[in-house]
């Protein structure tokens, strides 16, 4: 390409050379103009001793304990696969026990096979949406007990939403539990 080093450009517009030494210095002022005109690195900060510090890890557990926190609520109100088992083997539980004992009742029977499932499902969703709380308050109390950085908002806000899942998901929970949410038909 057609680029002129500076001894070709001086000696074409008929000025003198710089010399060796010239050179260097310049190629150093040059150097050092570019590295102090570079924004500071976003991944360092300043201890309060002055020495620079990675900022890599900080906040990492508390990023994933609010995502893990979220998770749970959002499981506790979807079901889940646990849940889903838990609630297939008490229904198998309660068809062995009415298969054995023909003179039960009606109402019995459907306690037993379709009643007892839906409270063992509503347990399991129950203590997701417990741990979605819990994990939630612990990421939000985590800067109260040592940290002396903030948290980044983004923490705080999937925290505070695990943390509401996990309420809307222990009160659909107990209310299931109870039957006071979608009860079993009567037998009649």
């Amino acid at each position: 390409m057609g680029t002129k080093t500076a001894d070709e450009a001086g000696a074409e517009t008929g000025t003198e050379t710089k010399t060796d030494e010239e050179k260097v210095d310049v190629t150093k002022t040059d150097a050092t103009d570019e590295v102090t005109e570079e924004a500071p690195h976003s991944d360092e900060l300043v201890a309060e001793d002055g020495d620079a510090v990675a900022d890599g890890s900080v906040g990492v557990g508390q990023g994933a304990g609010a995502v893990v926190s979220a998770v749970l609520g959002f499981v506790s109100l979807t079901g889940s696969w646990i849940g889903t088992v838990a609630g297939a083997r008490q229904t198998l539980v309660g068809q062995l026990h009415n298969s054995t004992s023909s003179n039960t009742s009606l109402a019995k029977q459907l306690e037993a096979t379709h009643g007892d499932a839906w409270q063992t499902t509503a347990l399991w969703a129950g203590l997701f949406a417990l741990a979605a709380l819990v994990v939630g308050v612990v990421v939000l109390a985590r800067p109260a007990f040592g940290t002396a950085r903030p948290q980044a908002t983004w923490i705080k806000s999937v925290s505070w939403a695990g943390v509401a899942l996990g309420v809307i998901g222990l009160l659909l929970a107990v209310l299931k539990y109870t039957d006071a949410l979608l009860p079993l038909p009567g037998a009649s």
